[in-house]
């Protein structure tokens, strides 16, 4: 394939991917406001964290008494349910452009490229709905602890751009983050790392996770900073005993072969001893009873063979003829 048709095959796939991120936005501008099938709505969904707060940490905005979020501009009602069918749409959507991206790679990979691939991307999928879930289960508690400090001198009246952003990041980060212990398993799997390496830095590697964690959280509140952090730090330790057990695989496969018995220092073992490489073979040329034998000449076509069958004699000695004389000379005989 050249490059002309590889930039072609990536305009087709890249083309259906976003026709379906398109279609799936539409749908999630739709659902934001209106339940389907029986589930409830998009915007209900994403609300229910801020919804389940106590009523003496959040304003009544609505004269029914219902959960309502706050509204300054104009604007804020288009642009929220937008941003939000937006993200839904390339949620909904992700089966489609996975599958074109992965059949845009797929010819550049070999067999157990694409098993260790397919594996990867199935663990990856787990993961960042684990991780998505997660951050939807510690809104609750994250939110009660943020708008409860000082309610004796104020009320937070949220606006439903900032709480929408803040469910969402969170969400996200969430999700990616979940996905740093299996880049940690991939790079083991490659041989870029080691599990003595990764166990020498277990200290350094954990803090440096819980910095990660204060600094990626949108909320800037302690639960979930420790909540990313801990789960954090327990995917890197079931990740390192993961590298363990490959590497220990790994050593014994090189043992098994005869890789670590050999001196580094030593020149490699040359075996000297000639091949016997046996006689001449037989090239299947044709048989000499029929006549001279045609190998070097031009192919000749097979014909088939006459009705009467020939049987083989032994060939018989010819009677010479006398040659006749010669014109000009005499006979001496």
């Amino acid at each position: 394939m050249t490059l002309i048709e590889h930039v072609y095959e990536f305009r087709n796939r890249l083309g259906i991917s976003l026709l379906a991120i398109v279609v799936t936005t539409v749908f999630g501008y739709i659902w934001f406001g209106t339940p389907f099938f029986g589930f409830p709505s998009l915007g209900d969904v994403l609300k229910e964290p801020y919804c389940s707060l106590p009523a003496s940490i959040r304003p009544e905005l609505a004269a029914d008494g219902s959960c309502r979020l706050l509204g300054t501009t104009p604007f804020d009602q288009f642009m929220l349910r937008l941003k939000v069918g937006a993200t839904a749409g390339v949620i909904l959507a992700c089966p489609v452009w996975l599958y074109q991206l992965w059949g845009f790679i797929t010819p550049a990979l070999l067999k157990n490229e694409r098993r260790y691939a397919m594996s990867f991307v199935s663990v990856a999928a787990v993961l960042f709905v684990t991780g998505a879930v997660l951050a939807y289960l510690i809104i609750p508690q994250a939110l009660n602890f943020l708008l409860s400090i000082g309610t004796e001198i104020q009320v937070t009246a949220l606006t439903g751009s900032s709480y929408f952003s803040l469910v969402v990041n969170l969400i996200i980060i969430f999700g990616v983050s979940f996905l740093i212990p299996l880049i940690v398993v991939a790079l083991n799997f490659a041989g870029v790392v080691t599990y003595a390496m990764l166990a020498k830095s277990r200290r350094g590697l954990i803090f440096g996770l819980f910095v990660f964690a204060a600094i990626a959280t949108p909320g800037q509140d302690p639960i979930s900073m420790l909540s990313l952090a801990f789960a954090l730090t327990l995917l890197f330790e079931a990740a390192i005993q993961i590298c363990r057990f490959n590497d220990r695989r790994k050593e014994r496969k090189r043992a098994a072969e005869g890789w670590d018995s050999w001196d580094p220092d030593a020149p490699s073992p040359i075996d000297t001893t000639p091949s016997d490489i046996g006689g001449p073979s037989d090239i299947g040329g044709p048989s000499r009873v029929d006549g001279p034998s045609e190998v070097d000449g031009p192919s000749r076509v097979d014909t088939p063979a006459p009705a009467t069958t020939r049987t083989a004699t032994t060939p018989q000695p010819q009677e010479r003829r006398p040659e006749p004389p010669v014109s000009g000379f005499d006979d001496i005989t």
